[in-house]
């Protein structure tokens, strides 16, 4: 949008509405989307493979199964995708501030069951800079992983 100034027109852009709860939401999911892979990678598939002792009394579809490709592929396509989500991640993170990096490290990604008042008595802030910073913390990284909610 253009507005005027006198003589001087000044280029503003508004941010568009972000619906905070859903964001917020789907960040977390991909933060803990990110720890399990870092943790334990990709838990693979695998074709299961059992004999019949009857005999298949149907007609001849002459379709070939593949099975065992299909579950290769999946297994590779899916790590690349989680490796392709961490390293992102780690990007995402590196442009957080150093307080913002190690809230979201230490309450999201380096152990199961961290809650909020532990992280916030480790880092040394009170509970209101500590839900400020994170809200900020959340926001900057929904934008930086293109998972906003728009409202």
């Amino acid at each position: 949008m253009m507005k005027s100034r006198g003589n001087a027109l000044q280029l503003t852009y508004e941010l568009p509405a972000v619906n905070n709860e859903a964001t917020r939401k789907r960040v977390e999911e991909e933060l803990e989307t990110v720890r399990i892979f870092k943790r334990i990678g990709i838990i693979r598939r695998e074709a299961a493979t059992t004999s019949r002792y009857e005999p298949r009394l149907q007609g001849s579809t002459h379709a070939v199964s593949k099975t065992t490709e299909n579950h290769a592929v999946w297994n590779v396509d899916r790590e690349l995708l989680m490796e392709r989500k961490a390293v992102m991640m780690d990007k995402a993170l590196m442009c957080l501030s150093e307080l913002e990096r190690d809230l979201i490290r230490q309450r999201y990604l380096d152990t199961d069951d961290t809650y909020d008042y532990l992280v916030c008595g480790d880092l040394g802030v009170s509970e209101r800079k500590y839900r400020r910073v994170k809200a900020q913390a959340m926001y900057k990284l929904a934008l930086a992983l293109k998972l906003e909610v728009l409202a």
